[in-house]
């Protein structure tokens, strides 16, 4: 039995000289560009370290401090500290999670502050400061030249000054 490969060889012909198809690849081209990009490759690095630096500060947060804040605030325990609405199914308000919430992000912030200011000064420091640059030294015969020329083109401009006269009105 033969297998008529005709019509496959047509599909596949029409596939490729398809608009759709010649869409998708210019797209996948134009995704396959900005994805190689180093901003993007940074961007990916800094979200995944962002994200275990998070952790640390979390843990810094909810294991560390919390409890040191709530030994010096008679013990009181952040991770129950809330309320129970009085109505419905009487839902629990959890204000410490807010709170430690509150902390993690104003310690993670702080925390970013500072390794920025330290990349900086850091970068700072590699970086000679620009001297000013120091008015080129004119010889004396240059300077000379120069202001005699510069008396030269007033006493021109003065002397077109007083040359303009008014015209004289013969219609009267």
């Amino acid at each position: 039995m033969e297998h008529n490969n005709n019509g496959l060889e047509n599909g596949i012909e029409n596939l490729k000289n398809s608009k759709g198809l010649k869409k998708f690849a210019g797209i996948f081209n134009e995704f396959k560009e900005f994805i190689s990009r180093g901003n993007v490759l940074d961007l990916a690095v800094g979200v995944i370290v962002g994200g275990a630096f998070t952790s640390i500060v979390n843990s810094l947060v909810d294991d560390i401090l919390m409890p040191l804040v709530g030994t010096i605030l008679f013990g009181i325990n952040f991770k129950s500290l809330g309320f129970n609405i009085p109505w419905g199914n009487h839902p629990f308000i959890n204000i410490g999670s807010f709170i430690q919430a509150i902390i993690t992000f104003l310690l993670t912030a702080l925390c970013v502050f500072f390794i920025v200011k330290i990349v900086n000064t850091v970068s700072h420091l590699g970086k000679k400061e620009e001297e000013p640059k120091e008015e080129p030294v004119v010889e004396p015969d240059i300077a000379l030249l120069t202001e005699i020329r510069d008396l030269l083109a007033q006493q021109n401009a003065n002397k077109n000054d007083n040359d303009k006269t008014t015209p004289i009105d013969l219609t009267k």
